[in-house]
């Protein structure tokens, strides 16, 4: 672990390593724009008075400790926009932030997230499968958590991997409301004696699907409130860099020690599923360049009724009608719009042959081997 340098900022960004001291400190010594995202589980203020008991009289290991302590909401917010804006100027133009809470503080960081100039993306809810129940009986038991995923900026264009998402959820869109467990059994860290390492340890499940929607190999992931590493293990799973910042001793120990045992998952297994949208652009024109479409060929369209001639500008002429794959398209049809790549085919050796085939050629061509 390293004791970051306040004051003048850092001539670079320190990644891979936990930073010991107060975040809102550190983070004035980290680069500005220089992270790609930052995932946030600051202390929520529970506000508990006195200890938490059982109906059997037996003491709930709730969190009691100091940092979630704050003499008033007006301190609390203070605290709040203070690290938010320091989050803020720390990421990229394109960079975004995830933070977590209960209902104890989330509305309050909502609130100061937009105030800030940060663009709300979504609010996701994780709904706990195995919440603690409330021992009192006296309120509904709290099930969920809310997650706030926000731009830096509402011009900002941050990382969203759709269809890597989408795969997670066996091909379908996925929704704003996650269920996972809490983090229990084999994955919760113990300290020397048995008990908690950390009274909220978040589970690697839920890193792994913020990750993975919204980072790319090689993105630097700041987390303000490291705790016991969480976002850095998944992190360096993945093959994301990280900086953490950490100002109790105790936890630093058990992440260094827990970040000590990762390994990285290896070249193309952490690569995703990309839509098209993500994919280089190739003009139609660039085919008949490249001499794979010849001027004055004929594209037929995909229900067999219409003929339309390629020309050397890269149109399309059927009918006295001429302009673009999709313009020619939409017209034949009578329709607003068409996609022309899986609309015409070409004929080779008696086969027909959507034109977007051509296309995914060239994209390989230009991807890096």
């Amino acid at each position: 672990m390293k004791q970051a340098k306040t004051g003048a900022a850092a001539p670079s960004l320190p990644v891979d390593e936990i930073l010991s001291g107060d975040c809102i400190e550190v983070m004035r010594s980290l680069p500005e724009g220089s992270v790609d995202l930052v995932f946030a589980d600051p202390p929520y203020n529970l506000q508990l008075q006195g200890e938490l008991h059982r109906p059997d009289a037996s003491r709930v290991d709730a969190v009691t400790n100091d940092w979630d302590r704050f003499d008033s909401f007006a301190a609390y917010d203070a605290f709040t926009r203070a690290w938010l804006a320091e989050a803020r100027r720390v990421l990229k133009p394109d960079g975004a932030l995830w933070v977590i809470g209960s209902y104890h503080n989330i509305f309050r960081v909502g609130a100061a997230v937009q105030d800030l100039g940060y663009w709300i993306q979504n609010d996701v809810i994780w709904a706990k499968t195995n919440p603690m129940p409330n021992f009192r009986g006296t309120r509904l038991t709290n099930a969920h958590e809310t997650l706030i995923w926000a731009s830096r900026s509402q011009k900002g264009r941050p990382t969203f991997n759709y269809e890597a998402l989408k795969e997670l959820n066996e091909g379908t869109q996925m929704r704003s409301d996650w269920s996972m467990p809490i983090c229990t059994g084999h994955e919760r860290l113990k300290d020397a004696g048995g008990a908690k390492a950390h009274p909220t340890q978040k589970p690697e499940a839920l890193l792994h699907r913020v990750l993975v929607a919204t980072t790319n190999p090689g993105d630097v992931v700041l987390d303000p409130f490291f705790g016991t590493g969480t976002t850095g293990a998944v992190a360096r799973k993945l093959g994301r860099s990280f900086v953490g910042i950490e100002r109790e001793a105790e936890y630093r120990a058990v992440a260094e020690k827990r970040l000590a045992k990762v390994r990285p998952y290896e070249g193309a297994a952490i690569e995703v599923s990309r839509g098209k949208r993500a994919a280089p652009r190739v003009p139609f024109g660039t085919l008949v360049e490249r001499g794979m479409l010849s001027p004055g060929e004929e594209l037929v369209s995909l229900n067999g009724r219409h003929r339309a001639k390629i020309r050397a500008d890269g149109t399309l002429t059927v009918k006295g009608v001429a302009g673009s794959i999709h313009k020619v398209g939409a017209e034949l049809l009578g329709a607003p719009s068409c996609n022309g790549w899986t609309y015409w085919h070409f004929k080779r050796d008696g086969a027909k042959v959507p034109i977007d085939a051509l296309r995914e050629q060239i994209r390989a061509e230009m991807r890096p081997s």
